[in-house]
């Protein structure tokens, strides 16, 4: 069997009791290291904090691990139970999906265990999930990629009213260009974009676009370290919020739609001003 169980947001904790009987069971523990982050992080400390709840080793699986060795997982799920653990809900990347699809096409049975995460812990704000539209990604520019293709999926939410999510870059592990030419990787420091970071991004596409999908006046509301005792929450203009210091990852930004009267008196408790 294998179970793929939600961790959620804040801290190891806030795995459900279902999700903790199944890992109490397994005869292996992985957890998923590279599409979000634990509160605590998953250091040397962070994986003791796990170990010493769940009364077992839990071995990190990087992006390599899941992506290119899912073999490894599969194996072992196939003789025995293993558990593989996820940030957040399970279903919020598409690897695990296909983690899902490989296991049953090699008779595996699946057991999934859900649990909160970034997609409805933004209605926190006040926003209502229903007057949401397509979530985007917004990635981390370089010298000679600067793609804009989450551009039209804004302008199209904003064209209905709808508010848009902006789920930030995280580069976990990520080879080096210059060590992939040589054939030996090795890896950069992990980065997570700020808030900051995103806004001063988006501002750069409208400008180069010129196509009023939004602009330094469009009121957004910036997230960090949402479902943790210390998340911060702001609601203000983009250029409001570009000098906001929202402190340490994870980050993710919500564009704002046309909004209810229910909706403003709830952001109202969040604005800068």
């Amino acid at each position: 069997m294998l179970y793929i169980v939600g961790l959620g947001l804040g801290n190891e904790k806030d795995i459900t009791l279902r999700g903790l009987e199944a890992v109490q069971k397994c005869d292996k523990v992985f957890i998923e290291a590279y599409t979000s982050l634990l509160s605590f992080g998953l250091s040397s400390d962070g994986l003791s904090t796990l170990e010493k709840l769940y009364g077992k080793p839990v071995i990190l699986a990087d992006r390599e691990t899941v992506e290119e060795k899912a073999d490894e997982i599969l194996s072992a799920a196939a003789d025995s139970d293993v558990a593989f653990l996820v940030v957040g809900d399970p279903f919020g990347a598409t690897t695990h999906t296909d983690l899902v699809v490989r296991a049953k096409k090699l008779g595996i049975d699946v057991k999934v265990v859900h649990n909160a995460s970034v997609m409805n812990a933004v209605g926190v704000c006040g926003l209502q999930l229903y007057h949401y539209g397509e979530t985007v990604s917004i990635p981390f520019f370089t010298d000679t990629w600067r793609p804009d293709s989450f551009y039209e999926k804004i302008q199209k939410n904003r064209g209905l009213g709808l508010h848009t999510l902006c789920l930030l870059d995280i580069r976990v592990k990520e080879p080096t260009l210059e060590s992939l030419c040589r054939g030996k990787k090795q890896y950069e420091p992990p980065r997570y974009m700020s808030v900051n970071t995103a806004i001063e991004q988006l501002l750069e596409v409208e400008q180069n676009r010129g196509e009023s999908a939004y602009s330094e006046d469009t009121m957004c509301v910036g997230f960090a370290r949402l479902g943790s005792e210390d998340q911060k929450i702001v609601a203000g203009t983009m250029r409001q919020l570009e000098s906001v210091d929202f402190g340490a990852p994870l980050h993710c930004l919500v564009i704002v739609g046309k909004t209810h009267p229910v909706e403003e008196e709830m952001l109202d408790f969040y604005r800068t001003v």
